[in-house]
This record gives structure tokens, sequence and C-alpha cells, in this order.
């Protein structure tokens, strides 16, 4: 049989996610129990109990559909971010308000502009459609607004702009945000992609909500994945004027988040306790793996999310070897970092088992960091 598909389909090189924890055990016959896996950003103190109590107490409706327009979590976060729940688009995590804004937006003929070294699903979601990448070099392995600004053409209907970035960690600040946005022109949506805002410090963070009234081109994008510890049950959400949301909504599927992330996801937004605990816990987690790969000589991005990007050299030899020690890390060749490496931050013992893991692997004294 010979499948007909655009040559732009086949042309893509499908996203890799951070290895499983059973595919690692399966592969290297290792107790999964033993495995650490800080491969995909994940928040090491699990979900929220308020969450996990919300699950079992919507486990009995589950032979019904979920509610298609997600009421509840729409009115929850309208009154977390000052927007009417009509601004508000649910999706199957962040991702796919990415996917959806770029099948409302794009197409064969238009294009989107994301910079180098930004989160891999840009590109892949602009590809997918049949639009141009215009792929805008970083700086200080950043994004060059200015640059990305110049770099919008006439047919540029979607810009990407994640804050803090993945993979490498950076952050701009709300001075060049809004300096950007007004550079835009009307015809070009921005999303504003913040999937890792919650790990911010309190004196770095800003109402981005704030500037949807202004921008009607504006789309700013959330997920429960990170934070608030649901990334098994994929819940996002995008915050938008009512013209950007109604077309977002003609593109998504019908019941795209269901019940039980419907339920967790109310209680974790009004879970404050645990969102400082995760926040303090990454901070002391990010001081504790720079202060290891000081003293082990490594160069890494200042990061400002909840993972680190270390420079390691041979950096697949290094993985290989940190795979067998039964610990899972990113590889980032595919972002154009052959020799870096993506490590998420986690449990306190975890970050230690890394690090003498990653030292071993490079032949180096333990850290001080690490013991």
């Amino acid at each position: 049989m010979t499948l007909s598909a655009p040559e732009y389909i086949r042309a893509i090189a499908p996203y890799q996610a951070g290895k499983p924890i059973g595919e690692l055990a399966r592969e290297y016959g290792i107790d999964p129990a033993t495995i650490i896996k800080l491969a995909s950003n994940e928040n090491p103190l699990g979900m929220p109990e308020s969450a996990r109590a919300a699950m079992i107490g919507v486990a009995a409706e589950l032979a019904r559909y979920p509610d298609p327009n997600g009421f509840e979590l729409k009115d929850a976060l309208a009154r977390r971010y000052g927007v009417p729940a009509e601004w508000i688009t649910l999706g199957n995590g962040s991702n796919d308000l990415l996917e959806l804004a770029a099948k409302a937006l794009l197409g064969p003929g238009s294009s989107a502009v994301y910079a180098q070294y930004s989160f891999v699903v840009y590109a892949l979601a602009t590809q997918a459609v049949g639009a141009r990448g215009i792929v805008v070099a970083a700086r200080d392995h950043g994004h060059d607004l200015a640059a990305m600004a110049a770099a919008i053409e006439p047919d540029t209907r979607l810009v990407f702009v994640a804050n803090p970035n993945n993979p490498t960690g950076t952050y701009l600040a709300p001075e060049q945000v809004e300096d950007f946005l007004r550079q835009v022109p009307s015809t070009t949506v921005v999303v504003l992609d913040e999937a890792y805002n919650e790990y911010l410090p309190p004196e770095l963070r800003h109402d981005s909500s704030a500037w949807l009234r202004e921008f009607p081109n504006l789309m700013i994008s959330r997920t429960f994945s990170k934070a608030y510890g649901l990334a098994g049950l994929r819940v996002g959400f995008g915050l938008a004027q009512p013209e950007l949301t109604d077309l977002l909504n003609r593109v998504r599927p019908p019941f795209n988040v269901n019940s039980v992330a419907q339920a967790a996801a109310v209680a974790a937004l009004a879970d404050a306790p645990f969102l400082q605990r995760t926040y303090e816990l990454n901070r002391q987690g990010i001081a504790q793996l720079e202060a290891g790969f000081d003293e082990l000589g490594l160069e890494y991005v200042p990061s400002l999310g909840n993972f680190v990007l270390v420079k390691v050299g041979d950096a697949a030899a290094v993985n290989e070897s940190l795979l067998r020690a039964g610990i899972i890390v990113r590889p980032v060749a595919g972002y154009g970092l052959p020799q870096w490496l993506r490590v998420t931050v986690g449990l306190d013992a975890e970050n230690r088992a890394f690090l003498r893991a990653l030292a071993n692997a490079l032949g180096a004294p333990v850290p001080e960091a690490a013991r």
C-alpha cells in the first residue's frame, strides 16, 4: 500500500519525549523502583493531595462525557487571572493550545516566527499545517526579540515566544516583552508560552494577563503539567480576547480535557501551599545543581525554569553512562545543542545521585554538592 501524504508531513521528525522509566527498565534490566527520571520537567513532589481527592470525587461519573466547556475550571481560571471566562480556551496540555493556534491561523503560504533553541513543538506545529518556519538566531541561548520583530514578514501570522524558555531556562523581562508586543503587526498573533511561569522568583513575576486588554493579537498559554504536578492528566489553557478564542474553539476537538483532569486542575489551582513548596524546592534544587556544575567546571545556562541546561562535551556518551546508572536526563541534540544535556530538578537525594553519576561519567571527583 502506498499512502498519499503532503511532503511537509513526511518531512516531520516526530517529537522525542523523555525516555519513560519502564522503557529504561526493560532495555537495561534495571529495577524501575531505583530509576531516577530527570528528563521531562515534571514536579518531583508528584501531584497535590488536593487534586488526588478531587479526582476520586468525580470517579463515579466517568461513564458520562466531561463538561465540553469546562465551566468550573474556566470559572476558577477567570477569577485567578481577572479575565472573562469567554477569554479562556482549555487544552489537552499546553501543547494542545500551541497546535490549536497553528491550525487556526497558519497554512500553506503563511509563516511563523520562533527562536533558535526554543520549544520544538513550535516548529512541529508550524510544519504540520504546511506553513513556513522562520527561525531567529538565539542571543545568549535565549530570545532576541529585536531580531524576531525584524524577522516578521507580510505572511507571518504567528510568533511563538517562551518565557521562561525551554530548554534553556532563559527569561525575558516584562518591559522587553511589552515593547516587543508593540512592534508586532496587528495581523500577527503572538503566543506567549508561560509553561514555567510559576517557577519565577516573586520579584520577576508579572501579570501578563493585563496585556490581553491592550493587545487583541496576544494569546497566553499556561499548563498544569509542571508546577501543579498534573503532567499525566494533560491540562493546559489559553487566554485571549474573544475573536481569537472563537477561532481556537473552531478547531478544538470536543471533550479535549477529561473530567478527572478538570476536577484535579480546579483543586490544584487553589492549592497555594503546594505551589509554594514546589517553588521553594525548585530554587533549592537549581542552586544544588549549579553548585555541582561549578565544582565540575561545567558551563551551564542560569535557569529560571525547573531544569538546567549543562554542557558536558560528548553528551551522547555521558547520557549513555547516566542511563546505565539508572538516571534519565534529556539529550538536546535535536535542538542543535549536541554537547548539552537538560536536567530536570529533582528531590535532594535525586539531584545528588545525578551529580555523582555525572562525575563518574566525566571521570571527575564527586562534587561537594553531591555528598
